[in-house]
């Protein structure tokens, strides 16, 4: 029915070769369009049941892939802020270990500095105290040293004299032994 319809539209001589053609080959109008109806069938039952499915399938992948991409992006960011703050952190513990260490040797100094002090002040008590010790000690010999330069000179007088001397004359003698040894 749509065949005549169709070779009616073209001319004539072409009409006829198709019309030899297809009678040539076995060309069935039925057959042919049974095959289309079936195709459309098919390429419909595979829309429904395979094309869709896959197309969602695919979707849902594209966007678990988006997700993973900008999961992905966000632990990068987070990365690169937690190696900032380590960053930090390393910097203000090493600034603060820095100040510790300075603060110590500052101290360190600062004690040696007062065991110096305390080392000299005492080195000098002690030196005042072995000036003392060695000055009393002097007076001590010096008294000694008088008393027996006295005793010697009133002895060497009473000796030279020939007589024996008082007890005034010996300790006048003495003490003028004494002044001169002083003097």
């Amino acid at each position: 029915m749509i065949a005549p319809l169709l070779l009616a539209s073209i001319p004539s001589d072409i009409a006829a070769t198709a019309k030899d053609v297809g009678e040539t080959f076995g060309f069935n109008w039925i057959l042919l369009l049974s095959q289309a109806f079936s195709f459309l069938v098919v390429a419909l039952l595979l829309r429904a049941f395979a094309y869709g499915p896959i197309i969602k399938i695919l979707e849902a992948r594209r966007v678990k892939i988006a997700e993973s991409l900008a999961n992905a992006e966000k632990i990068k960011q987070q990365l690169a802020d937690a190696e900032a703050r380590h960053a930090e952190i390393l910097a203000r513990a090493n600034g603060e270990a820095q100040k510790l260490i300075e603060e110590a040797r500052a101290s360190a100094s600062a004690l040696a500095e007062k065991r110096q002090q305390e080392a000299i002040a005492e080195a000098e008590a002690i030196a005042t105290k072995t000036r003392e010790a060695l000055a009393l000690e002097r007076e001590r010999e010096f008294a000694s040293l008088r008393r027996e330069i006295s005793r010697l000179v009133v002895e060497t007088t009473g000796k030279v004299t020939g007589k024996v001397l008082t007890e005034d004359d010996q300790r006048r003698l003495s003490e003028e032994a004494a002044r001169q040894i002083a003097a």
